[in-house]
C-alpha cells in the first residue's frame, strides 16, 4: 500500500496525528505527485501542529509551477493578510525615522502599496520568505535575526567601514555596536551602508527595526550613485571635526562580541592557535583558562565590587588594576553581568591587552579558549527510537554560562588534528601527569590514566546542535593546515571571525613575545607526523579511525591504519583485546594509587603479599569491565554513526574552513 493510501486511511479513520505523519512522509517522498503533496500539505496545515511543512510545500508547489491559481490566494489570505498591518506600520515607521535622519539623503519613499515585491511571515523567528509579483515566484526563507556575520567587514581597518547592500538585523545592529564612534577615536568613523537599489532598500523597510540603529548616527545610508561620495568630508560637509576630540579608551560594555575558541578534544593543538591571535590590535587575548578558574575570577571580582559601599572603597580593593577609570566605570554599572567581570579582567590584564590597538575604529573582541582538563562524552541509546544520544558535562556547563549568554555577538571556532595523534598525545600527558601525581605521599593527589580510547571515539565535539546559538556562526579549521599553510589558514580564520590579518598573525607569541614555547615548534610542522608508537598501538589506531571514519572523510584525512575492510563483532573483540598500550598505562596508573591505599580484611591490615594480590585481582576486575564496556559501546557504534542531542534533535558535522588554494604554500594534509 502506497504511503498517499494509508494517510487517507487513517484519515478516514480520524486518526488525524497518524495521519499527520503519513502525510508528512508523503511529502518527502520524491515519487510522490504534486497532486499528492498538494493534498498532504492540505491536510496538515488543517490537522497539525507543524504549519511550516505545509507552507514550505505550497511554495515549492507554486515554483514548479503547479496550482499557482489555489496556491498563492491560499497563501495571501492565511500568512500574507493577518500580519499586513503589522508589516505596513514597520514600514511607515521606519521611513518617519529616516526622513528625519541626517545622514539619508534621499526621501523619497514609495507609498507601501507601490512596493515591488512583499515579504510572507514565516515563523516566529523573524522569518519571511520574498514573494515577486513580476517574476511570479518566492525567494530563499530569510531570518533577519539570523545571528551569523556572512563577511568580512572588518577585513581593512584603515578607512572607515563600507559594506554593500546589508538586509540583515543581526548585521546592521553588529555593526552598529563594534564600529565606534567618531568621537572616541577622534577621527571620521561612520559605517558606510550603500545600496545599489533605492526600491529594494525601501522593500526591506517593512521587515527592520530602525530605531536603535539611529540614534548614536553612526550610519550613512548611500543609494546607488551616491557610493562615489564615500568617504565623506564631515568638516567640509557638516562642519564636523573630529580631530578636536580627544581619544577615549575603550569602555567595558563597548566590548560585545565573543569569539570563542573550542576544545574538541585534549592535545588537539589549541595552544597553538592561542599563540598566533595573541597580540592581535584587535583582541583581548589570554592563553587557555580553566573553567573551573573563570568562575573563580568572575566570583571574587563581584564580591570585591558588591561588597564596596563606596567608589573610594572599590578603588581600594582594586588598587593593583593601576586603572581608576575602569573601575569606576565597573562600580557605577547598573545590572552587572558576569560578561561585564570578565570583559573588566581581560581589559585589566597586560597579557590581554599586549597588541591592542587603542585608535581602532572597532572595539575589541574577547578571545576565550575555557579549558577542561579532559573533554567527555557519554553515549546512550533512546529506547523509543534507538538513536544514540551524544552528551557532555563540559559543553553543558559553557551553553549554560552566564557568560557565554550576555555576549550579543559569538563567533566560535574547533581546531582539530589528526584522532590518533591527539589520543597519542593525550595519553602520554595522561601518563606523566598520573606519575608525577602519584609520586607525591599526598593521597589526596592520586590520579590515573582513564580509558582514553573510548573517550576519543565518542567524543564528537565536531558534530553540532544546528539550532545552538552557539554554533550558529562557527567553524572547523586543521591544525595541519595551520602548521602547512599557514598564510591560506589564517587569512581564511580571520575572514571567518571578521578580523582583519595582520602582521601579528604571521608568528607565534605570548604577551606580545615572540616564540613562548620552543617546545611547540611555531610553524614547524614536526608535530603533524609525530606519531607517539610508544603510547599507542595499531589496534588502537585502528579502532579510532574505524570509528570516527565518517569524521575522517568529512575533514579530509586519510585513513593509515584503518584498511576499509566490515568490522564485524569478531573483528571488534580483536581488537578491544588488542588496547595493551593503553591498557598497560592504565594498571601502572591504577597500582601507583593502590600502592597508597591500604587493604584491610576484617578490620585487620593484611601482609604485603595478600595486599598485592587483592590489588592485583580487584584491577584484573577492572580490566574486564572496560573490556565489556568497550564491547557493548562499540556494538552500539556499529548500529549507525548517527547522533542525536537530549532532545532527540539530529546533529551535523561543523563546517571546515576552506583555503583559498592561490594563497597554499604546500599541497593539502591528507
Amino acid at each position: 500500500m502506497k504511503t498517499i493510501e494509508i494517510a487517507r486511511k487513517m484519515a478516514a479513520m480520524g486518526g488525524k496525528e497518524e495521519a499527520v505523519k503519513a502525510y508528512t512522509l508523503v511529502i518527502g517522498q520524491q515519487e510522490s505527485e504534486p497532486v499528492e503533496r498538494l493534498e498532504a500539505a492540505v491536510y496538515i496545515l488543517q490537522n497539525g501542529k507543524e504549519y511550516c511543512v505545509s507552507y514550505t510545500t505550497f511554495i515549492q508547489l507554486f515554483n514548479e509551477g503547479h496550482f499557482r491559481e489555489d496556491i498563492l490566494p491560499l497563501l495571501i489570505k492565511v500568512f500574507y493578510e493577518p500580519n499586513i498591518k503589522l508589516l505596513q506600520g514597520r514600514y511607515e515607521r521606519n521611513c518617519k525615522l529616516l526622513r528625519k535622519y541626517p545622514y539619508l539623503f534621499r526621501k523619497d519613499f514609495l507609498p507601501f502599496e507601490d512596493l515591488p515585491f512583499c515579504f510572507f511571515p514565516y515563523d516566529d523567528q523573524n522569518g519571511y520568505v520574498p514573494f515577486y509579483p513580476e517574476e511570479e515566484r518566492f525567494g530563499e526563507y530569510i531570518n533577519f535575526k539570523n545571528p551569523v556575520i556572512s563577511r568580512n567587514f572588518f577585513k581593512d581597518l584603515e578607512n572607515p567601514i563600507l559594506a554593500e547592500d546589508v538586509y540583515s538585523q543581526y548585521e546592521l545592529e553588529y555593526l552598529n555596536d563594534n564600529v565606534r564612534k567618531s568621537e572616541d577615536v577622534a577621527r571620521e568613523n561612520h559605517v558606510y551602508l550603500h545600496y545599489s537599489d533605492w526600491k529594494t532598500f525601501c522593500t526591506h523597510l517593512q521587515c527592520l527595526n530602525l530605531r536603535p540603529l539611529l540614534e548614536d548616527e553612526k550610519l550613512v545610508f548611500l543609494m546607488e550613485d551616491e557610493g562615489e561620495q564615500y568617504p565623506i568630508d564631515f568638516k567640509t560637509r557638516f562642519g564636523i571635526d573630529y580631530s578636536q576630540y580627544t581619544l577615549q579608551p575603550v569602555r567595558i560594555r563597548e566590548v560585545s562580541r565573543l569569539i570563542w575558541h573550542t576544545q574538541l578534544s585534549t592535545h588537539n593543538g589549541g595552544d597553538f592557535f592561542n599563540e598566533i591571535f595573541d597580540n592581535h590590535p584587535n583582541l583581548l587575548v589570554m592563553p587557555s583558562i580553566m573553567m573551573s578558574n573563570v568562575k573563580e575570577i568572575v566570583e571574587n571580582l563581584r564580591e570585591g565590587m558588591e561588597s564596596a559601599p563606596s567608589l573610594k572603597q572599590a578603588m581600594e580593593n582594586y588598587a593593583s588594576w593601576n586603572n581608576p577609570r575602569a573601575i569606576e566605570e565597573l562600580y557605577r554599572m547598573k545590572g552587572r553581568t558576569d560578561k561585564d567581570y570578565i570583559v573588566a579582567f581581560y581589559m585589566k590584564k597586560e597579557m590581554a591587552t599586549a597588541g591592542l590597538d587603542p585608535a581602532s575604529r572597532i572595539a575589541p573582541a574577547v578571545f576565550f579558549q575555557p579549558h577542561f582538563s579532559n573533554i567527555v562524552y557519554s553515549l546512550a541509546v533512546e529506547d523509543s527510537s534507538g538513536k544514540t544520544i551524544l552528551s557532555a558535562e563540559n559543553y553543558e556547563e559553557i551553553r549554560k554560562s552566564a557568560i557565554f549568554k550576555h555576549f550579543k555577538y559569538v563567533k566560535t571556532f574547533t581546531p582539530m588534528r589528526r584522532s590518533t595523534t591527539s589520543h597519542g598525545a593525550t595519553v602520554k600527558f595522561m601518563y606523566h601527569s598520573a606519575m608525577e601525581a602519584n609520586s607525591r605521599n599526598d593521597s589526596k593527589s592520586a590520579t590515573v590514566v582513564s580509558d582514553a580510547v573510548s573517550e576519543r571515539v565518542f567524543n564528537r565535539s565536531f558534530m553540532i546542535d544546528p539550532d545552538d546559538r552557539l554554533y550558529k556562526d562557527s567553524v572547523l579549521v586543521r591544525f595541519e593546515d595551520g602548521k602547512l599553510n599557514g598564510r591560506a589558514t589564517f587569512t581564511a580564520l580571520a575572514a571567518f571571525l571578521d578580523l582583519p590579518y595582520t602582521e601579528s598573525m604571521t608568528y607565534c607569541s605570548e604577551s606580545g613575545m615572540r616564540d613562548p614555547h620552543p617546545e611547540t615548534k611555531g610553524f614547524d610542522p614536526a608535530p603533524i607526523y609525530k606519531t607517539y608508537d610508544e603510547f599507542v598501538n595499531d589496534s588502537e589506531r585502528y579502532f579510532i579511525e574505524y570509528f570516527l571514519r565518517d569524521a575522517y572523510e568529512y575533514y579530509g584525512y586519510d585513513f593509515q591504519y584503518y584498511d576499509g575492510a566490515v568490522v564485524d563483532e569478531e573483528k571488534l573483540k580483536e581488537l578491544i583485546a588488542g588496547f595493551t598500550t593503553v591498557n598497560h598505562y592504565i594498571r601502572e596508573t591504577w597500582m601507583k594509587v593502590f600502592e597508597k591505599a591500604r587493604v584491610s580484611l576484617n578490620g585487620e591490615r593484611v601482609d604485603e603479599e595478600a595486599e598485592r594480590k587483592i590489588q592485583q585481582q580487584l584491577l584484573d576486575e577492572q580490566m574486564e569491565k572496560f573490556g565489556a564496556s568497550r564491547l557493548e559501546n562499540a556494538k552500539i557504534l556499529q548500529r549507525g554513526l548517527r547522533f542525536v542531542n537530549k532532545r532527540s534533535q539530529p546533529l551535523r558535522f561543523m563546517r571546515k574552513l576552506e583555503l583559498d588554494p592561490a594563497l597554499l604554500e604546500q599541497p593539502l594534509y591528507h
